[in-house]
């Protein structure tokens, strides 16, 4: 079974830590990272109720969408609702995650998914996320020794490139040296000059895990003095980033040249969320091509879409203010609920652990329900 630092490793290439927003608190909250899971749950908000649930049936993991911590906590104790509830969840052994805006963003996460469902085409970032910074680390290796100085550096982290692991790039050569007299050469001898077949490696590596990789290269490295290179690296913007937009194919039940009306936006969203009723702002009949979309509570990005051209902005909650700015500015805008718009996602992710770890049992909250009830 898989542990708990598995799961977090998963999380790191599914959603990767460099999405997340400023503000945000994602990661492994509560827990041992070497603690054994069998069992996990994932809701949408950590409350007492699936803090129950996850205890009575004896999960080891809680995987919420809205972190437990957003500010600094000061102390822990049973005065406080939250307070009991972690403490329960410490005591019983349950460890919390939160991955949040980074699986809003990422590349299969949430605000994806809604525009898959809606059918959207064309579909790119609202607005895109730089990638984290890097260096190149270039590196001379004696022929004999590349693959475990490789190794090394892959082992410490290096070589990865989205979504592919242990990346590097040989070229041939010849390296020459002369040690001094009180030199050490692991090839020759000292004051001798030498020429050796070797290889250039380069391989890319995080900012943070630099230090690392150069120390694992050269315990793996024979030399006495190893030749390398850092380079830094331009962070270039990635194809994943806040929110989505896409284009809506003309043409509602087939029809090829009959604009999609906003009405008929409507019902795919609902239809897709599994909902009987939303909020929205513009004409039912005006017509919708480009789609703009933030879940959960991402009025904010209303002027994002507006600058991308949408016709309509999809998200869960927003201020009153931001609906005058959408009725003013001719862009449609749709709430459908901040539970309607992230919930979903999360019973899915239950379905992707239980593929990623063959043996996990992973489900939805059964205890969980959208706290805001229509009269």
């Amino acid at each position: 079974m898989p542990r708990i630092s598995d799961i977090v490793a998963f999380f790191d290439r599914f959603a990767p830590q460099n999405l997340a927003e400023d503000w945000d608190n994602t990661g492994l909250l509560l827990g041992d990272r070497d603690a054994v899971v069998e069992r996990v749950v994932t809701c949408l908000t950590l409350t007492s109720d699936v803090a129950r649930e996850a205890i009575e049936r004896k999960a080891e993991l809680v995987v919420t969408h809205h972190p437990i911590f957003f500010k600094p906590v000061k102390r822990l104790t049973t005065d406080d609702p939250q307070g009991r509830m972690v403490l329960k969840l410490a005591a019983s052994g349950v460890a919390v995650y939160s991955a949040h805006t980074r699986f809003d963003s990422s590349r299969a996460g949430i605000n994806q998914k809604l525009a898959e469902g809606l059918g959207l085409v064309e579909i790119d970032s609202l607005e895109p996320a730089s990638a984290p910074p890097s260096y190149k680390l270039v590196v001379m290796v004696p022929r004999d020794h590349v693959a475990a100085v490789q190794r090394a550096m892959w082992d410490a982290g290096a070589g990865v490139i989205g979504e592919y692991r242990e990346c590097s790039f040989l070229m041939p050569g010849t390296g020459s040296f002369r040690g001094s007299s009180t030199s050490h050469p692991a090839i020759g001898a000292p004051e001798e000059f030498r020429t050796v077949e070797e290889y250039r490696v380069d391989m890319v590596c995080p900012a943070p895990l630099v230090d690392k990789v150069i120390a694992a290269m050269k315990k793996a490295h024979p030399y006495e003095e190893t030749a390398f290179d850092i380079v830094p690296r331009r962070a270039p913007q990635l194809d994943v980033g806040v929110g989505r937009t896409g284009v809506l194919p003309a043409g509602a039940g087939g029809r090829e040249t009959t604009p999609v009306t906003l009405r008929e936006f409507l019902t795919r969203v609902k239809e897709l969320l599994r909902i009987d009723r939303l909020q929205y702002t513009g004409a039912l009949d005006q017509p919708i091509r480009r789609v703009g979309i933030a879940c959960g509570s991402a009025g904010e990005l209303l002027r994002a879409a507006r600058n991308r051209k949408c016709d309509v902005f999809l998200t869960g909650e927003s201020r009153f203010h931001t609906s005058v700015e959408a009725q003013e500015s001719g862009c449609a805008l749709v709430l459908a609920g901040h539970y309607a718009t992230e919930r979903p996602a999360m019973e899915r992710l239950a379905t992707d652990l239980t593929r990623a770890f063959p043996g996990l049992e992973a489900w939805g909250s059964e205890a969980e329900r959208d706290p805001v009830c229509f009269g």
